[in-house]
């Protein structure tokens, strides 16, 4: 026999137990529509910024409008080059720096016959080849200026203001590293007969790493050879520094470049060759190449070599290289070339009188011809807006 109060009182609890368990599964189920519906709000938005930021890196301008210039007065006879978003100009006689604004920053007053520069970031090293002074500075002021005895053949500088100089001596070649006051910290001998003449040299920005280029005759066949030196503690356990090196047969390497303290590249004849390591470069790539290189152009990130274009409605080929040794582009165009300058992100090439910039997808985001001739280009940190300097002015534009 039911017992009718039981009854109702086990199925009043049942449905109090259904009820609270159909409520759970209702705030669940609210929960997963909500995640899913964030969900896809986020993915729709990310969708939305995707698709600006690739309109806006693809983006096509047509004109250029001068927004601010500046009136100054370029000696013709001056050499230009942009420096740390700054103007450097030298010449025989001096040097200078002036900013975007046209206010002097330093002048410097000197006498060479054949000056030349090395630029490291935000320091500028000038000195005379054959000549006996290399003069130091950074953007706001001389750091100091390097006497040697011996004439000088070529030298390069890090952001720290160390320069390694090639001293040329009867019997022998020397390289001095010295720091801005002149001072002289690492001295070393090299000779034909032992390690070969010294065709190029490079340091690291921080001072630490030294690349040489030698070039040698050995059982009549000429060779060339990359040595790397390290002036830190690593390299004090090493006789004379040196820490690794690598032997080229019948080809010069004649450019070696440090982007940062721990990656370089060297160009020869017949390849381009990558290295990698703060302490013991190694190469990570070689690229070789079966046409002769025209020029060389790096930045920040990458390195540009020029060759003549086979393309018949092309008079250049450029290609791009990445710190791995990857040939990430190839653009050919048909200007003329005073510079070509790599900035993020993008390529500009430019003369006095035209210029083409392009992203690294090879995309021309810009053609044109400039108003008034221009001695040198700046790019700014916007994609859109460069500083030109003229005979008499500085024109800040921007692209539309």
């Amino acid at each position: 026999m039911i017992n009718v109060r039981s009854y109702f009182k086990g199925k009043e609890k049942n449905d109090k137990k259904a009820t609270r368990v159909n409520y759970m599964e209702r705030i669940r189920s609210h929960k997963f529509t909500i995640f899913y519906r964030s969900m896809l709000v986020a993915l729709l938005v990310a969708a939305i910024v995707a698709a600006v930021i690739i309109q806006w890196k693809n983006k096509i301008y047509t004109e250029c409008v001068v927004v601010s210039s500046v009136d100054i007065a370029v000696v013709q006879s001056r050499n230009l080059t942009p420096f740390a978003g700054c103007i450097l100009t030298y010449s025989k006689d001096g040097a200078s720096c002036i900013d975007t604004k046209g206010n002097a920053v330093w002048n410097e007053t000197f006498e060479m016959q054949n000056p030349m520069i090395d630029i490291c970031q935000n320091v500028v090293a000038i000195g005379d080849y054959n000549g006996r002074n290399i003069y130091v500075m950074d953007t706001n002021s001389r750091l100091g200026q390097i006497t040697t005895n011996k004439p000088i053949r070529s030298f390069c500088v890090a952001s720290n203001g160390v320069v390694a100089v090639v001293l040329d001596d009867s019997d022998l070649t020397l390289i001095y590293l010295y720091d801005t006051k002149g001072n002289e910290l690492v001295r070393f001998r090299t000779t034909m007969k032992s390690t070969g003449y010294p065709f190029k040299v490079a340091i690291s920005p921080n001072g630490k790493l030294v690349c040489v280029s030698y070039l040698y005759v050995d059982s009549g066949e000429l060779k060339s050879s990359v040595a790397f030196y390290n002036f830190g503690e690593v390299g004090q356990n090493n006789t004379d520094n040196y820490v690794s090196g690598y032997d080229y047969l019948d080809v010069i390497v004649g450019y070696t470049r440090f982007w940062d303290d721990k990656s370089m590249f060297a160009v020869s004849d017949d390849r381009i060759e990558f290295f990698a390591g703060a302490e013991k470069p190694v190469s990570i790539a070689t690229s070789m190449l079966s046409e002769d290189v025209q020029r060389i152009y790096y930045g920040k990130d990458y390195v540009g070599l020029i060759f003549n274009s086979v393309d018949s409605n092309n008079r250049y080929r450029l290609d791009v290289y990445n710190k791995s040794g990857q040939m990430i582009q190839t653009i050919n165009f048909n200007i003329d070339y005073s510079d070509i300058l790599f900035e993020d992100d993008r390529i500009i090439i430019y003369n006095e009188a035209e210029c083409k910039i392009y992203n690294m997808n090879g995309v021309e985001k810009y053609s044109g011809v400039f108003e008034k001739s221009v001695y040198t280009m700046l790019p700014t940190s916007s994609s859109y807006k460069y500083i030109l300097v003229t005979p008499d002015s500085i024109d800040t534009i921007e692209l539309k």
